[in-house]
């Protein structure tokens, strides 16, 4: 028998009904993020050391492009110590390899589906045209016979095994990342392992004094649950994801991992010299915050932020500690001259307490020379005048019990259009929540012009995403350049947005 993903909501909640987690896992009748606990003994933390990502090699080049070539295949993976780990993954790897890119120069990136589910790449803060933004219904369907290919959508693109996205790069530079963007199995899909980085270079970024090489760094950061064989587990109530949407009222409030993995090793260690290090930091979580700092910290503010999801700051911002929701990066640059060789430095997370509340260490093993700098302007930063808005919108993310995570009191629906800004106009959107989101908008990048009365210590620079407490309310300034053509926009707990909270806005 097979379910819509309304039935399987509806499934969800009434299960639910008269069980503890009214009382144990829920806020004011709002499900919370929790724990799916592993069934095998937990890892020691630094023991693995740090895996560096590895680069796509470009499979054709010209004057104006760079192609690649990636399948995405069931693979096996070695994470936890003596166990093999089935994965799905970017040319069999978790996380994906890194694909760097440069402003100006196109990238096509043909995917080819070898898995026996279908899927949706979905390049996270790229400016992207709408037939290769990765839109949920835009299925990519595997081999073979496969039901529902359209998901009751007549305006999806479905491709049968392989499709090409291309990506126009006509943007500033910014560490970007690649995600699957399944309808309705989006979640567990990333969860096996379908994620990856997008860097993005450009000539104002390559002139300044930053570290660079092998003192650049990218760190995906993400939790997972593992089986007693090392398998990874997830609460699907169709482990195939083949056919049945969703996971129980248990988790719908979002599911968390117990073993923190940074490139897809678990608590892992790095070693150092005492120079400056620019660390490329993702939240590739399904639900965890991460409240980010050093111990011990070696001063009042040893982060300094260069970068947002959007790109270079203007000037950096030092930071004691840094709050980093589901799909947020920040760009941070770490002076390890600020201690001695034989060193351990530890990345924790505030946000948690015992083993989640570490996520990797830094050895400081040799000195070396440091002729890197932070210069004190990064980068020119201009943003339009709110004086001249077209429109303003309100959008109410709230949870509906039977109804799941909707949008202004309504589940996600592909027929329904929730806004129709005008290309290159600029709008300002309200933003307001009962519960802790963070939101992301496709296509675009924003100003955050106030953040419950005031913009947060985190929401510096071009952002695609905000985290938004529980009550809080923000207005965001929105230009809608690049492209016309249907986009999303949805709450990036995985477990949300899979469960209804997403809508649809079309530039005109």
């Amino acid at each position: 028998m097979k379910y819509s993903r309304r039935e399987a909501m509806r499934m969800a909640a009434g299960a639910a009904v008269g069980l503890p987690w009214l009382e144990s896992g829920c806020m004011r009748g709002r499900p919370l993020a929790r724990i799916f606990p592993s069934h095998t003994a937990l890892p020691k933390a630094f023991e693995a050391a740090l895996p560096i990502l590895p680069v796509q090699k470009a499979s054709g080049s010209d004057a104006t492009s760079d192609c690649y070539e990636m399948a995405v295949r069931p693979a096996s993976a070695s994470i936890l110590p003596g166990l093999i780990t089935a994965i799905w993954g970017y040319n069999g790897t978790f996380p994906g390899p890194v694909i760097e890119a440069r402003r100006g120069r196109k990238v096509s990136l043909r995917l080819k589906n070898e898995l026996p589910v279908p899927i949706v790449n979905h390049l996270h803060g790229g400016r992207t045209p709408p037939e290769s933004d990765g839109y949920p219904t835009d299925l990519v369907m595997p081999k073979g016979e496969f039901p529902a290919a359209r998901m009751h959508d007549p305006r999806a693109r479905v491709a049968h095994e392989e499709r090409e996205y291309v990506y126009e790069n006509e943007q500033r530079a910014a560490t970007l990342w690649y995600h699957d963007h399944r309808m309705d199995f989006t979640a567990a899909q990333v969860w096996r392992g379908l994620a990856g980085f997008y860097i993005l270079r450009d000539e104002e970024e390559g002139r300044l004094p930053l570290p660079r090489g092998e003192r650049e760094v990218a760190l995906l950061i993400c939790d997972r649950s593992f089986g007693v064989d090392g398998s990874l587990i997830y609460p699907a109530f169709d482990p195939s994801l083949r056919d049945i949407p969703g996971i129980p009222m248990d988790y719908m409030g979002g599911v968390l991992g117990d073993v923190i993995l940074v490139n897809g090793a678990p608590w892992p260690r790095l070693e150092v010299a005492n120079t400056r290090y620019r660390f490329r930091i993702l939240n590739a979580s399904n639900a965890r915050r991460y409240q980010l700092a050093l111990e011990p910290g070696a001063g009042a503010a040893p982060l300094v932020q260069i970068g947002s999801d959007g790109g270079l700051l203007a000037a950096p911002v030092v930071q004691r500690s840094i709050a980093i929701a589901p799909s947020e990066r920040f760009d941070v640059v770490i002076d390890f001259s600020r201690y001695r060789v034989g060193s351990q430095v530890r990345l924790v997370n505030r946000a948690a307490d015992g083993p989640q509340g570490q996520v990797m260490r830094f050895d400081v093993v040799r000195q070396e020379r440091d002729e890197s700098v932070v210069p004190q302007r990064l980068s020119r930063v201009e943003f339009p005048d709110p004086a001249h808005v077209a429109a303003t919108r309100v959008f109410n993310f709230s949870y509906r019990g039977m109804e799941g995570w909707t949008i202004n009191r309504k589940p996600f629906d592909p027929d329904r259009m929730d806004a129709r800004p005008k290309l290159d106009s600029t709008e300002i959107w309200r933003l307001e929540t009962d519960f802790s989101h963070p939101l992301h908008l496709h296509l675009v990048h924003f100003q955050v012009l106030s953040h419950s009365g005031r913009s947060g210590p985190f929401d510096s620079g071009w952002k695609d995403t905000i985290d938004l407490s529980a009550g809080q309310v923000a207005n965001i300034l929105v230009p809608f350049a690049g492209y016309r053509g249907r986009y999303v926009f949805h709450c990036h707990n995985l477990e949300h947005e899979d469960m209804a909270m997403m809508g649809n806005f079309e530039v005109i």
